[in-house]
């Protein structure tokens, strides 16, 4: 009766705030939040259009450095491996940044939501610069495939934070055409990494794609850390789920393993790969159990149901998916039908980058002046599905493809910020961190899982050996396969695509569309300059 009548007397000194904190308050799935955490839920001051603009510029510059640190690399590889005189194990430079980096990213999420935004970015790009300087110092290729993992480590908290914080400053109205915002980082960050790679290898030191990132992370503490006192808090302390966390995470690094391993180490029906799926299959079992009884889960399970997350999540999840698997593959397919060399292909692949962040744009600005914001992804993603069909079904020349493609872009990138947004705007304030990290962590994993689906269907098709992702060759090594032989193989790996992005419109056709909080439909909507 106690309980009850304390219960009771908690609601009622609930509905007595302030409208919008009252609601955060009570939409925390399972529980009642004491009024204690109240004043941890009142937003200071407004910002001013320049602090906002000050603190975007200054998580675009932290979120850059992710993104440069997932291609820069490439290229110095060969270079690296000469220093070393170790070639066998280089793809590892790679895999153990993204092994760290997919495994930590619910990590630090759900920590956001504890322990708030400014400790967690600190944390984040210590361990990123800390690496950074181990891997440009690493005197042996064991100790700088170790560095790597500790950079992924920080690499990997850096998305997911930078995303919370962007919802902790902006409504969720105007928040897609910041998003699109980060999703041109992250395409500028692709093309400049592998130029900017080489140039340090050929001309400098490959050391100096590490140490770039000192003066980078410099910079961006020094934009964001004075405007963060200013940025609302919407953290809650509360116990931590360590034993949860451990259970995500080993469950995720093994099965990124069997994803990198699978094809290519071991054959994917070998005892290894097998054992190790069975253990994957076992920590998640262990890990949904153990959700279920804590008390306070890591990531609770709830926050993955009902109308809106299991959607957003599965559209962006497909959309990413098909976005990576064809840009792994699209190489070796210009590279073989169309005679173009490896510094041509990688060229041609600047549509499918590019355009994408320009449906990602056209989707901001709709979400920011649409009642029905998710239609405009709908359409993309038919769009998309539609373009994906016609590449599955005709043979185009190159000038063809690369229009079909670039159409296909312009579809796929209208997903992300409408699948972010409605996401975050899903759950309480004090669980955005949670959901953006958990969002992170299920399109990494769909990212590499259809980069393995895809080289899959090309090795059945084909029924050969081909150099496939994440395997070098040297020019002109690529094997003399017909060229219809090749045409009709990409059929599959097209209509694998068209699959993808079909499941993904589908999702946003059934994902709830709730109202956006932010300004008026029938208001303009001032943009960032």
């Amino acid at each position: 009766m106690n309980k009850i009548a304390r219960q009771s007397s908690q609601t009622a000194d609930i509905q007595t705030l302030p409208d919008d904190i009252a609601e955060e308050l009570t939409r925390l799935p399972g529980e009642v939040m004491s009024v204690d955490d109240a004043p941890s839920l009142a937003p200071p001051a407004p910002l001013s259009k320049d602090e906002v603009r000050t603190i975007v510029i200054s998580l675009m510059l932290t979120m850059f450095l992710a993104a440069l640190d997932q291609t820069i690399v490439a290229t110095a590889l060969p270079t690296i491996g000469r220093q070393f005189q170790d070639v066998s194990n280089l793809s590892w430079v790679i895999t153990a940044y993204l092994l760290a980096s997919t495994a930590v990213a619910p990590v630090f999420g759900t920590l956001s939501d504890i322990y708030g935004r400014k400790v967690m970015i600190i944390v984040s790009l210590s361990l990123f610069v800390a690496g950074s300087v181990l891997c440009a110092v690493a005197p042996s290729m064991p100790m700088l495939i170790l560095a790597r993992g500790l950079q992924g480590l920080g690499g990997g908290g850096i998305m997911p934070v930078v995303q919370t914080v962007i919802s902790d400053v902006v409504s969720a109205r105007e928040r897609g055409q910041y998003q699109a915002y980060f999703s041109s980082v992250w395409m500028v960050g692709g093309i400049l990494g592998p130029v900017i790679g080489g140039v340090f290898a050929e001309h400098l030191h490959w050391s100096m794609i590490f140490w770039i990132n000192l003066p980078l992370t410099a910079a961006a503490l020094a934009l964001l850390l004075p405007k963060m006192k200013k940025i609302p808090v919407f953290h809650r302390k509360r116990k931590v789920d360590w034993l949860g966390g451990v259970l995500l995470m080993a469950s995720a690094v093994v099965f990124m393993l069997v994803l990198t391993w699978g094809g290519t180490r071991y054959k994917w029906l070998s005892p290894t790969v097998l054992s190790m799926v069975g253990a994957a299959v076992a920590l998640v079992v262990a890990f949904v159990w153990h959700a279920r009884r804590a008390d306070e889960p890591f990531l609770p399970l709830p926050l993955l149901s009902g109308s809106v997350a299991p959607f957003a999540l599965t559209a962006g999840g497909c959309a990413l998916g098909a976005m990576t698997g064809l840009t792994v593959q699209l190489p070796l397919y210009y590279e073989s039908v169309y005679h173009l060399t490896a510094s041509e292909a990688g060229l041609a692949l600047i549509p499918l980058a590019a355009v994408s962040t320009i449906g990602a744009a056209i989707a901001g600005r709709t979400m920011a002046r649409a009642k029905h914001y998710k239609r405009v992804a709908i359409v993309g993603t038919s769009w998309a599905a539609i373009c994906a069909l016609g590449l599955t079904l005709t043979a185009l020349p190159l000038w063809g493809l690369l229009t079909l493609m670039a159409a296909f872009a312009l579809g796929l990138g209208t997903t992300f910020p409408v699948c972010v947004v409605s996401l975050q705007n899903s759950v309480a304030r004090p669980q955005v961190g949670t959901i953006t990290g958990a969002m992170n962590f299920f399109r990494s994993l769909m990212s590499s899982f259809m980069v393995a689906a895809f080289a899959a269907i090309l090795l059945i098709a084909l029924g050969a050996d081909i150099p496939l992702a994440g395997e070098h060759h040297a020019a002109g090594a690529i094997p003399a396969i017909p060229v219809e032989d090749m045409r009709h193989a990409f059929r599959y790996v097209f209509g694998a695509a068209t699959a993808l992005m079909t499941t993904a419109s589908l999702c946003l056709i059934m994902m709830e569309e709730r109202p956006l909080a932010g300004p008026s439909v029938t208001q303009p909507v001032e943009m960032a300059e």
